[in-house]
């Protein structure tokens, strides 16, 4: 549970990167932004709010590595398990490994294989497959959380960033199955886009993104291949001679303020693009082609080919190698490739690919260049908001502030910062201040003091939080407001969900909401979605992928 909890929120502090200011309602009753103020002054007359006049500072706050923040590569499922005498795992892309059509090839082909029983010096043979992401491996094996036998990523530049960190990679194939990447362009949009830039590249994408043509988003480079095929085109299109150059970085922080901001996962650009937040998008092609509800996009691809090479490893035994072998030599066979054509591979095969001209290293700094400008330089403003209601007392309280001293390390200094907690009353534990070495000493000291005790008093913290967002506000006028809501249960104290929701909606705040051990998150759902923020069960497996990487991209 505790690892469970501290991936969540790591995940959390990289949500500092995905919020946008771009306000969403459904309501023909939205209020102004000066409204919702009104509206919330009036509501606190009512709240009981406590302040702490002297916070502790935690000058023995312990260091934490990046190995300590990720979750037990369990939760990243076996979705094939082969019992053979030399069984090979494979961490395979997720448009391999899931275990529904058509995202299947992967395990289908290799249960298909264990079927056959093949030999090698007289020893069956199998393969297990893991479903993840091309990103997640790289982030386990470069902090020694992972060793598999085989590795399938989309694309190769996950290879060269595995060998640019010390990880010898030695390829088996350099291509398993064919597909791309690409740019979605609306049918609504699409022509006029071509009367006025002529063509659809990432470099005309980009200018009628900058000029306001467009609204193109991309998803994270720290996990999705798309993303980072994307992300490393779009530097080349600022910077052909140098991606990585002062020129292009500049252009980056300038296009970011316009953009949409980037997506944690592809199901978050379609739902924006269903609400019609954005006209332009990445996705894979095979993702694509199967997908109904893009029939109405246009599709350009771009970057480098996504050809699922196969990668193993120096520290594989020889044996295991020669064992991959035949399973590679299976996977070759014209039914197998058939079967993958037949999911949506092998398109496009007369599209040679656009390369950045970035080795490992190159695509490894790209992503910290976009990390470094992903909010456009605009500072984000965070409050975290801790229940500590009777409910939170004993190990689910232990595990929140482990893990919230834990995932503070990947919170940005240039990040502002303020702590509530709350049960029957409000308490303030920390003002808004900018999250300097001195006020993540007193962020750690004050979460290592919280106790539990009393009844839920949830939304009468959520106003008290944007009380001080909006205080915070008249000091730093652009910024990016959030507040993140970690609970256990639903509220049964103070002011009720339907009485702050137009409040919320009027000031424009995402909402994060992690929930503990807890199921019934409708309501937690409700208050996330009002400005397009998500909800995070920790009690999941999955939660601590999800919050790790919204953390990564926001902090």
């Amino acid at each position: 549970m505790r690892k469970i909890i501290s991936l969540a929120l790591c995940i959390i502090m990289a949500a500092f990167a995905f919020t946008g200011c771009l306000p969403f309602t459904n309501s023909a009753n939205k209020l102004t932004y000066d409204e919702a103020v009104q509206e919330m002054n009036a509501l606190m007359k009512k709240v009981n709010v406590y302040k702490v006049s002297s916070p502790v500072l935690d000058i023995y706050s312990d260091d934490f590595t990046e190995a300590d923040a990720l979750s037990d590569i369990s939760v990243f499922p076996i979705t094939t398990k082969g019992n053979g005498e030399i069984n090979i795992e494979i961490a395979a892309d997720t448009e391999l490994s899931d275990e529904n059509a058509p995202d299947d090839w992967g395990n289908v082909v290799a249960a298909k294989f264990n079927r056959e029983r093949f030999t090698l010096n007289g020893k069956t043979v199998s393969v297990s497959i893991r479903k993840i992401t091309g990103g997640e491996v790289v982030t386990y094996m470069r902090a020694g959380a992972y060793s598999p036998d085989l590795y399938i990523p989309s694309h190769a530049a996950w290879g060269k960033m595995l060998d640019a960190s010390g990880i010898r990679t030695i390829t088996l194939t350099e291509r398993l199955l064919g597909n791309t990447g690409g740019i979605l362009i609306s049918d609504k949009v699409y022509d006029k886009f071509i009367e006025k830039y002529g063509e659809a590249n990432m470099k005309t994408v980009i200018e009628a993104t900058l000029a306001g043509d467009l609204n193109f988003a991309y998803t994270n480079p720290y996990t999705s291949s798309t993303g980072l095929n994307m992300l490393t085109m779009i530097l080349a299109a600022f910077d052909e001679s140098n991606p990585l150059s002062a020129t292009a970085a500049e252009k980056l922080l300038e296009y970011q303020r316009q953009s949409p901001p980037v997506a944690y996962t592809t199901a978050v650009l379609r739902n924006k693009a269903a609400k019609g937040i954005i006209d332009a998008m990445v996705m894979e092609e095979q993702a694509y082609i199967l997908t109904k509800a893009l029939s109405n996009y246009v599709y350009i691809p771009a970057g480098i080919r996504h050809d699922h090479p196969v990668f193993t490893f120096d520290y594989v035994s020889q044996e295991k190698q020669d064992a991959a072998k035949l399973f590679i030599d299976y996977c070759m066979r014209d039914e197998n490739q058939k079967l993958g054509t037949d999911k949506g591979f092998n398109r496009h095969d007369d599209y040679a690919g656009q390369t950045p001209g970035l080795d490992g290293n190159g695509y490894l700094e790209a992503q910290a260049l976009w990390k470094k400008n992903k909010n456009g330089g605009v500072p984000t403003v965070a409050v975290f908001i801790a229940d500590t209601s009777g409910s939170m007392a004993g190990t689910p309280l232990a595990e929140l502030k482990s893990s919230l001293i834990a995932s503070s390390a990947y919170i940005n200094s240039d990040s502002y910062v303020g702590l509530v907690s709350y049960s029957d009353d409000v308490t303030i534990h920390l003002d808004i201040k900018q999250f300097d070495d001195k006020q993540r000493a007193y962020f750690s000291g004050e979460v290592k003091g919280l106790s539990a005790s009393g009844s839920t008093a949830t939304y009468n913290a959520v106003l008290v939080a944007l009380r001080m967002l909006d205080e915070a506000k008249q000091q730093i006028p652009e910024c990016r407001p959030i507040l993140f809501v970690l609970t256990d249960g639903e509220q049964n104290s103070g002011w009720n969900l339907g009485r702050i929701k137009t409040i919320v909606d009027g000031m424009d705040v995402p909402v994060y909401t992690i929930a503990y051990n807890y199921r019934d998150t409708g309501e937690l759902e409700e208050l996330s979605s009002i400005n397009e923020a998500v909800n995070i069960r920790a009690d999941s497996d999955n939660i601590v992928n999800e919050l790790r990487n919204l953390f990564n991209v926001e902090g």
